[in-house]
């Protein structure tokens, strides 16, 4: 009677190590980071490999899943043939026991046992995997449109309203916050840095950016000589292509262990791109993503206007007073003269100056005083021009070739007159 059946349970065991290939596949290639997929970009050919497979990672896994559950069918399909031949054999017992035995023997070396030890070394299973994988891959390719519209249906027809779940909640942080120390004073800064954080993703870009006036930029080649003994204001290496003015690269200057007498666009990294109406939190992720501390901000028009470094992204989020106006002009945004009268700079965002009266932010297209001034006077700026925006009085005070440089405001109330 055994002898019948060992072809069938052979059968099981080539199926149960197929199982076992796929779930530790899945577990090797979709537990890697990001720094080990960057190692498996830049190593051996299998390594890069297993690299270009996770580029695509719905590509993967839905060929992972689905090759894994054709061959637990085919297993179950075997294990019931069997069950049900000791079954009509007389073999009740044995027939139960078999089955049993098929699920246990599934469950434990087809899906648990595989896939705790891939997690253990990800990088070489997934390297080791690469080839049968990329053959499976290229098996499905053609189904893989049927396969992707089934899911896309499945979604708009079967769950229209489901919402993938944040990964982490402004609550968590939150929470995680509040209880990870007692000292109030940390306490009180750990929260100004979550906010921070969380005013990223509304900041747009060009109320951060470096406008491109404010920018040296230097058109290669670039020597020491160029820098004339002085430290760039935004800290970096600007170069420009060689035969245009548009930001192409960059270098952090401080962080050169040596510089260069001749030479130094040699030593720039390409930099990123990021439109206008980009996010704060965009342009960081795109800088994370491309491991790049620049991004250049272009407009509607694909002309550079202005660049964010990473630096200036970390002074907003755990300097409390940071402003683009302090890290450019070196004084600060806003200041007090005189009872009730301020000086503001005119690249001051509204978003901090209402913020700093602690008052609603008064309809405006502008995101700076600059904007504000020339757009509810309709025309260029010139100094002794005074205006009213929302409680605000702005008299302009000094101008520079971009609109309003220096603009004094004073508060006064809802139905009170300008002075």
């Amino acid at each position: 009677m055994f002898l019948e059946q060992l072809p069938w349970l052979l059968a099981m065991a080539v199926l149960i190590l197929a199982s076992a290939f796929f779930s530790s596949s899945e577990a090797a290639f979709f537990y890697l980071g990001r720094a080990d997929r960057r190692r498996l970009a830049a190593g051996n050919a299998a390594q890069r490999a297993a690299a270009a497979l996770l580029a695509v990672p719905d590509r993967l896994l839905t060929a992972v899943l689905f090759w894994n559950l054709l061959v637990n069918v085919a297993y179950f399909t075997i294990a019931s043939i069997l069950s049900l031949r000791l079954e009509r054999a007389g073999h009740p017992t044995e027939a139960g026991a078999l089955a049993v035995a098929a699920l246990l023997g599934i469950i434990a070396l087809g899906e648990m046992l595989p896939k705790s030890l891939a997690v253990l070394q990800p990088a070489g299973l997934a390297a080791w995997a690469t080839v049968p994988m990329s053959v499976m891959v290229r098996a499905l390719d053609p189904v893989m449109p049927v396969l992707r519209v089934a899911n896309l249906l499945s979604q708009r027809l079967v769950w229209p309203g489901f919402e993938p779940e944040p990964y982490l909640r402004l609550g968590d942080l939150e929470r995680a916050v509040e209880f990870s120390t007692a000292d109030a004073a940390l306490l009180a800064q750990e929260q100004q840095v979550l906010q921070s954080l969380v005013l990223l993703s509304d900041i747009r870009v060009d109320e951060m950016m470096r406008p491109r006036n404010q920018c040296r930029t230097f058109r290669p080649p670039v020597s020491l000589d160029d820098l004339q003994g002085r430290m760039t204001p935004s800290g970096y290496l600007l170069t420009t292509e060689p035969d245009g003015d548009e930001v192409a690269g960059a270098v952090a200057l401080g962080r050169m262990s040596s510089v260069p007498a001749v030479h130094l666009e040699r030593h720039t990294r390409p930099v990123a791109y990021v439109p206008w109406c980009a996010t704060v939190a965009d342009a960081l992720e795109t800088m994370r993503r491309q491991r790049q501390e620049v991004v250049v901000v272009v407009n509607e028009h694909g002309e550079s206007i202005g660049i964010l470094t990473l630096d200036d992204v970390f002074d907003t989020v755990f300097s409390h007073t940071a402003s683009r106006t302090e890290r450019l002009l070196r004084r600060p945004p806003i200041r007090k003269v005189a009872d009730g009268v301020w000086q503001v700079s005119g690249m001051t965002s509204l978003r901090r100056l209402v913020r700093h009266f602690d008052l609603p932010r008064p309809p405006s297209k502008s995101m700076t005083v600059a904007g504000a001034v020339q757009e509810t006077l309709g025309r260029i700026a010139e100094p002794g021009d005074t205006c009213r925006w929302g409680p605000f009085v702005l008299r302009v005070l000094e101008v520079s070739a971009h609109g309003p440089s220096l603009v004094e405001l004073r508060l006064v109330g809802e139905n009170e007159e300008e002075p």
